[in-house]
């Protein structure tokens, strides 16, 4: 009869730490804890709830990652009507403390950036009025102003991808909605325009290989690709909509969650060709903020509205399909 090392070519060794790179399919006894482990990786995505936002809000963007992020702006519910936000709130992957206040309050901008201490918002509307162009760098302290956009906008996709230095978007609430925009870290340029005007859509990857998809005022399912240059029409989402948000290390590994109209549940993950149907969100959401640095394995979003109910401080983890992981084995 075979020996589990002979099938599986790892020996089950007794240790008195967990090894700190375990492969998959290796087994150990932890003699501390006196239990038997093993790795293995995850086979669907999940939703974790973690520590609240301090101050609800919705229509907010987000920077950073799972355990690095950063959310600025957005608005507080009507009464009687929505109040612009300036607040910025860290999260160093254990809770969400208030820091130095944005120089403008603004509904609907754009932001990305790799962490919490980097990070760049753009646009959005004092108010009434559409279409701001004020834009802001963050460098974990305090904000600075910028140089403006060339186009003013709001309802930006959210939002940009890549780092503060380097970020790429399309569309917006103006009256040129195909209008695409880069930033080297200093200045604007307009670069090519998408083939199909939006706004509230979500938009990942880097700012020479990037994906925009979802939105209004425009085929609500239809995605591009950015190759630097130009935008290409590639395949549609499986459910349609605008509001959500979204991340991605690249082109060709994005995720899409909630949105509207009505409120949506449903994730979708983008392989590069294709969008397929992951874990949903626990209760239909829209106009969150995710961590934009984030990936498919591991990102984090907070606020946004739930049903009837806006500027929620909820924030959620998620972990993606084939993430390590270590489990215990029993005897249930």
């Amino acid at each position: 009869m075979a020996t589990y090392k002979e099938i599986r070519g790892t020996q089950i060794e007794a240790v008195a730490t967990d090894p700190s790179n375990p492969v998959e399919g290796q087994i150990w006894y932890n003699t501390t804890s006196n239990v038997l482990k093993g790795q293995s990786v995850t086979s669907t995505g999940s939703f974790a709830s973690i520590p609240s936002l301090n101050n609800g809000r919705t229509n907010l963007a987000g920077a950073g990652t799972a355990t690095s992020a950063l959310v600025f702006n957005g608005y507080f519910p009507p009464s009687p009507s929505p109040e612009a936000s300036a607040l910025t709130e860290l999260y160093n992957g254990s809770s969400w403390t208030e820091v130095n206040d944005a120089n403008e309050k603004v509904i609907g901008g754009g932001g990305a950036g790799v962490s919490n201490t980097s990070a760049l918002r753009w646009g959005g509307t004092h108010g009434p009025a559409t279409g701001e162009t004020e834009t802001e760098s963050w460098n974990g302290t305090n904000w600075t102003e910028v140089n403006d956009l060339n186009t003013g906008r709001d309802l930006i996709p959210s939002a940009g991808t890549g780092p503060a230095t380097a970020i790429v978007f399309a569309g917006g609430r103006s009256s040129t909605k195909p209008k695409a925009e880069l930033w080297n870290g200093t200045n604007w340029t307009e670069v090519n325009d998408m083939n199909s005007g939006k706004s509230a859509a979500t938009c990942f990857g880097t700012s020479t290989a990037a994906i925009i998809t979802a939105g209004a005022g425009g085929p609500d399912g239809a995605t591009e690709s950015w190759n630097g240059t130009n935008w290409t029409e590639v395949n549609d989402l499986n459910t349609p909509r605008s509001q959500g948000w979204g991340c991605g290390a690249s082109q060709s590994a994005g995720i899409l969650m909630g949105g509207e109209s009505p409120n949506r549940a449903n994730v979708e993950l983008f392989n590069g060709t294709n969008w397929s149907e992951t874990t949903d969100i626990p209760a239909g959401r829209n106009n969150g903020a995710a961590s934009k640095s984030g990936t498919t394995s591991s990102l984090l979003w907070a606020g946004g509205t739930e049903g009837s109910t806006p500027s929620m401080t909820v924030s959620m983890e998620w972990t993606g399909p084939g993430v390590a992981q270590t489990r215990t084995f029993d005897d249930s």
